[in-house]
């Protein structure tokens, strides 16, 4: 297979051979490609005899020479005969661009495409929460058929084993809540109110509202992950087949465990954030951490507190419901796993912001602003 590619036109009795030598494959047909695109008129015959090694790409030359220069095919080798059979048979029309219609067009015909697609992905959400309502029944039915270990083992996974990084991302938010609300308070001497300013936007909005998205990025794209590679693997067909409903086994114990942790983790997320900003507060603005602790019980109301408790378990059945989805329509190959884990995480993440902004409005209009 060592050297390089090249070509002879020999004259012999019968007429011109073009005469193909050393190894045709993938890495070595580029150097004698030009100069083969190059010769013109027929020859007798396109000889293989002399070639060391061919592959589709050399197989592909070869057949195309033959075509071209009208001269049948000699000398070759079973491989080469196998290949060549095998090239001839593909279509030789090149391939139609997508982008054939002008832009006009392509953008009305690509608009209903997503059209479809939105309707068609929302009926599969419906079908989907269907399936889950009719196991949580026939749970409810039947106890034994709850799997307890599933769901602490789920509990666990999304939330002990998310405490060490969800506490580090709510002390740094603490801290920088503190850090830039004092800077900006400091303009009206009002630095004292850091305090206030902590303790309502990481109870009342960011202290669940990252902690969701932290979920999101993390369990509910293991879910789709993990439901995704059990689908590939026919894993889930394998479950149906021997009468184990995967609804009941892998995706109820996977929305509770995120529904019940949530609001837990939430909880943690603020407690840490508050930790934090208290921590800046005493090291650069003057406060003391306890009294900064103090204050945080006079100055923010208990509804805060329950507001970011309340949209906790829907965050978490958000990211639950979108990750177990996506994972359960993975299907055909590989790729499509990692596709829709992505897609998992981009829409957990923008229908738990999207929720947010509800419940912002519609605890402002019930007197919890």
């Amino acid at each position: 297979m060592n050297g390089a590619a090249s070509f002879a036109l020999v004259d012999e009795a019968d007429g011109r051979v073009l005469r193909l030598q050393g190894p045709y494959l993938l890495s070595t047909v580029g150097a004698v490609d030009a100069h083969l695109h190059d010769l013109k008129g027929d020859v007798a015959a396109v000889d293989l005899s002399q070639v060391t090694a061919i592959d589709t790409v050399g197989a592909w030359v070869a057949h195309t020479l033959s075509l071209r220069l009208n001269g049948p095919i000699t000398g070759a080798d079973d491989r080469a005969a196998r290949l060549i059979d095998a090239v001839s048979a593909a279509p030789m029309d090149g391939v139609t661009p997508s982008r054939h219609l002008p832009v006009w067009q392509r953008v009305p015909q690509r608009m209903g495409e997503l059209v479809v697609e939105f309707f068609a992905g929302l009926l599969g959400v419906l079908g989907f929460l269907g399936q889950i309502i009719l196991a949580a029944g026939a749970i409810i039915r039947h106890p034994r058929r709850f799997r307890g270990k599933a769901l602490v083992r789920q509990m666990e996974q999304v939330g002990v084993s998310a405490l060490p990084i969800v506490g580090l991302m709510s002390f740094l938010i603490g801290i920088v809540i503190a850090q830039q609300g004092a800077v900006q308070l400091a303009q009206f001497g009002a630095e004292t109110l850091t305090v206030n300013l902590v303790g309502r936007i990481t109870l009342r909005e960011l202290g669940v509202l990252m902690t969701a998205i932290m979920v999101a990025g993390r369990s509910g794209s293991a879910f789709a992950a993990q439901l995704g590679t059990m689908k590939l693997t026919e894993e889930i067909d394998a479950m149906r087949t021997i009468g184990i409903s995967p609804i009941e086994a892998l995706v109820i114990p996977r929305i509770l465990a995120a529904v019940l942790v949530m609001p837990l983790l939430g909880f943690y997320a603020c407690v840490v954030a508050i930790v934090g900003g208290a921590v800046i507060a005493d090291l650069s603005l003057g406060i003391p951490f306890q009294s900064f602790l103090l204050r945080i019980r006079d100055v923010v109301p208990t509804y805060d507190l329950w507001v970011g408790l309340i949209k906790a378990p829907v965050f978490g059945l958000i990211i639950a419901l979108s990750g177990c989805y996506q994972g359960m329509q993975v299907k055909g190959n590989s790729e499509e796993v990692g596709m829709r884990t992505t897609t998992a995480v981009v829409a957990a993440i923008f229908m738990v912001i999207v929720l947010d902004a509800f419940f912002a409005v519609f605890f402002t209009n019930v007197g919890w602003g």
